[in-house]
Formats: structure tokens, sequence, C-alpha cells
């Protein structure tokens, strides 16, 4: 039985965290995503803004889902209200709002969405100048702001302006500077003939994959789920259980791969010429693959993302770290070893020669390379990586129950074995691993494990989880 603390805490789901805000459209201000909330939260966004830069101008751009007018709209006015310009690109994928933002010169970006979550959610995502997720301090002072609603705005001759990108000239802009990459080759792509098949979940990528496709030379395309209504048709999560249909489809042959996005295009998934999954996991892993051979240097991917990355790029003679989980962690190590691929193993791969976010655009277009050049199915391709399998479990928890504490008893358990205690806990066995981590949003405990095969990876998740359950004894 949750108890009544619990089951409060499930019905409020506006989440403020130090990426943006989040929650679901309607409801009361303050327990769900709201007018009232947006415009506090974008508020607290514009002043902190104007402490940063004198270039008041926010580029805006949002993934299809239906809240997704109505609240750049809301957002845009607030922002116009502090004296800030707007420069709005409509539907659009994240990284081509953050390329966009370096781009325009603008002074900073929001990306109105909720990534993988369901179509009834939505959030505010916020870029700094550089195209980049604002900081974990700076996230905290802006949610600091809104809650104090420490902010002023603009006098009538100060209002910002408000200009649409209606030719779409930004997500142009992406692909061809996809496209010069020195490691994308277009000829190789086109001499392939690839057979492809993509759902892009009925969001952005609907409009952006099939143009990409297009311009690297790819002439059969097979659109599933790709007007960008935002009628999400299942579950947006890119996993292999909500992709049922694509994967039928594929099994009955004709297709060389399928290409899944999820509906702001920075997480990519790929579906084998059999239909059965390639693994979100090991698209880092085979675009770091080509990378490496081309490129030296270190990579990164986060504390729960498979081993693979770590072994092919120590045997490319590299190095290799792990990051604490979360986007803007895998980037500062990225700069701080100045690596030349990273990412995170939810499908999510950084290429720092285009720019410094999560981008399934540049993602496809060096696997489609990668895969031209090798001449091989994508079967016989993952086969050449080493095997692991992941287990992904949570154990949820009661708001009062004191989660580091629990952590650190995990980690006093299991203290004779390697510990990684950057992002929670992560114990190394000898062909295994462990992660452990609290969720920012949610009394939950996060665990993955890896290991060389599925049952040994479930059975580690679930001695983990038992471990938990006796020490809260729930």
């Amino acid at each position: 039985m949750l108890s009544l603390q619990f089951r409060k805490y499930l019905l409020m789901t506006l989440i403020k965290s130090i990426s943006g805000i989040r929650g679901t459209v309607g409801g009361k201000s303050g327990e769900n995503l709201s007018p009232l909330d947006l415009v506090k939260f974008a508020s607290a966004y514009g002043a902190w803004l104007k402490t940063q830069t004198q270039n008041y101008k926010v580029v805006i751009g949002r993934d299809a889902r239906l809240s997704g007018q109505m609240i750049t709209q809301i957002v845009s006015a607030t922002l116009q209200g502090m004296g800030i310009h707007i420069l709005d690109l409509g539907i659009s994928t994240t990284p081509t709002v953050e390329l966009a933002v370096v781009e325009a010169q603008a002074g900073g970006g929001i990306i109105i969405t909720a990534s993988h979550n369901p179509s009834q959610w939505n959030a505010l995502k916020l870029l700094n100048a550089q195209g980049e997720f604002i900081s974990a301090a700076e996230g905290q002072h802006i949610i600091a702001l809104a809650e104090n609603q420490d902010f002023e705005y603009a006098e009538t001759q100060n209002l910002g302006s408000y200009q649409k990108d209606t030719e779409e000239a930004y997500l142009h802009s992406h692909i061809q500077q996809i496209l010069k990459l020195p490691l994308v080759d277009v000829e190789a792509i086109t001499k392939r003939n690839f057979r492809i098949i993509v759902d892009a979940v009925n969001s952005s990528g609907g409009i952006a994959v099939p143009r990409l496709l297009e311009a690297l030379g790819v002439k059969e395309i097979t659109k599933m789920y790709c007007e960008p209504t935002g009628s999400f048709p299942h579950n947006p999560e890119p996993l292999p259980e909500n992709l049922t249909e694509i994967s039928r489809e594929i099994a009955k042959g004709g297709y060389d791969l399928g290409i899944v996005v999820d509906p702001d295009v920075d997480r990519l998934a790929l579906v084998c010429e059999d239909g059965e999954m390639f693994g979100e996991e090991y698209t880092l892993v085979a675009v770091a693959d080509y990378v490496l051979r081309h490129k030296a240097g270190a990579t990164v991917s986060n504390l729960s993302s498979t081993q693979a990355l770590k072994d092919i790029t120590q045997k490319a003679g590299q190095r290799y770290e792990a990051s604490a989980v979360g986007e803007v962690n895998v980037v500062k190590k990225m700069k701080a070893l100045n690596a030349v691929i990273g990412g995170e193993g939810n499908g999510g791969v950084i290429y720092p020669e285009l720019h410094y976010g999560r981008d399934a655009l540049v993602g496809i277009a060096l696997f489609l390379t990668h895969l031209a050049k090798e001449e091989k199915s994508m079967k016989r391709l993952l086969a050449t990586y080493p095997k692991y399998f992941i287990s992904k479990n949570k154990v949820s928890l009661t708001p009062d129950i004191d989660v580091d504490a629990i952590l650190e008893s995990v980690k006093q358990k299991y203290k004779q074995q390697p510990i990684n205690t950057e992002d929670g806990v992560r114990i190394d066995f000898d062909k295994s691993w462990v992660h452990l981590r609290r969720s920012n949003t949610e009394p939950i405990i996060r665990i993955y494990s890896e290991a060389d095969s599925q049952p040994m990876a479930d059975t580690l998740a679930q001695k983990i989880m038992q471990d938990i359950k006796e020490l809260v004894q729930i």
C-alpha cells in the first residue's frame, strides 16, 4: 500500500529541476504545468539571461506535441514583455535549436519538449549562449528567481520583437553543416542504395529525418508516423517494447534498416534488417567505432552506459572515461578530455566537431557512412562489437525515506568491490557492474546493471533490489 503522502506526490506532476521545468499540462498552478507556472519560469529565465549578456535574443523551438504552440505563445510573449527578442523556429528538433542559438548569435534558447515523455507532458529546456544546456548552478538560480518572482518587465517602448523562421532556414543549415563534416561520406551512402523505414512518432523527426536522408542520397525511404501532428501512435520513448510495429514491418523484408527517433530528435534507435533491435546502447558504440578509426582521442559516456564503448576505445589505444548521468555532465567531461565522441547509452550521440549536444541527425549521418563503408548488414556489424546486456530497473520509495542513507548502506555492503560514487553508487564486478542513483524528480532509486548475458544482468539487478527492500522493509 502506498502512503497517502506518496499518492499525493504522484498527483503533483510539476517538476522543477536544474535543466528546466516539466509537467503534465493543465490542472492547478504549482501542481501541474499551467500558464502561470510558464510565465513565472520564463520570466526567471529572462531575468537570468539579462545578467549574462547584453544580447537580448532567444531562439525558441518545439516538438510537435499538442500543447507546444500554446506554450510557445505564452513563453514568447512573456520574454517579449521583458524586452527580449524572439526567433521562433516553430516545430523543430532539439539539436537544431542548439545550433540556431549560435548561428543567430542569440543570448540563449528554449526548447519546448518533454522529450520521451507521453503527450500530456511538456517542458522548457534552457540553453545558454553557446547553445548548450545551462549548468546546475544556473538552473538552481533560475528556480530561485521563479519562486521569489524576482524579475521586472520592460516598459512599452522597450518590448521585445518576434520573428518566425517561416522558411525553416535553420533546419536546412543544420543538415548542410552535417553534410560538410569530413567523416560524412554522401557518395558512399548513395552508392549503397539503402532501403530505410523511419518511425518519427508523429513529431519533429518526421520533417527532419527524411530531409536528411534525401540529402544523404537515400532514395528508398518509407515513412511511418512522420506527420508532425503531435498525436503519438505509441509510447514515444524509443525502447524495444514500444517499437513492435516497425519491427514487424521490417521483418517482412525489403529494408536494410529502420531508424527511430524520439519527439525532439536527440535520441537515435536503430532496427536491424530482420526486425531485431540494434540496441540503443550500441548506437553510440557503432558511431564511436567509426570516428575512432579516423580520429585519435578520448571518448566519454555516463556511468549507466554499456562498457562496450570502453572496450572499443581501449582497443583503439585511446582513453575512455565515464561521467555522471546527464548530458551536461557528459559534455563537461568531454570538454575536459577534448573527447572526439561521446554521449549516453539511450541513443544519444554527441559529436563535438558539430556541436556539444545529443543529435540524432548527425548520429544517422555518421552511422550510415560507417555501415556503407563496412559493406556489412546491420546484424553483421553488430556482431563485431563486444556483447553485453543491460537490465534497467527502479525501486519506488515513499518521500520520507532517506535515499542517501540507503545508497551509503549498499556501498558499505559491497566495499570490497571497486566503487565509484561520482553519481550515486556504481559497483564493478569481474565481468559486470551495477549502478544505483537517486532520481532528481521522483522518490525512486534507478538501478542499472550490465553483464555478458541477460540472465546475469537481471540476477544482479534483482539482488541489489532485494538488498534495498530489506533496508527499508518494503
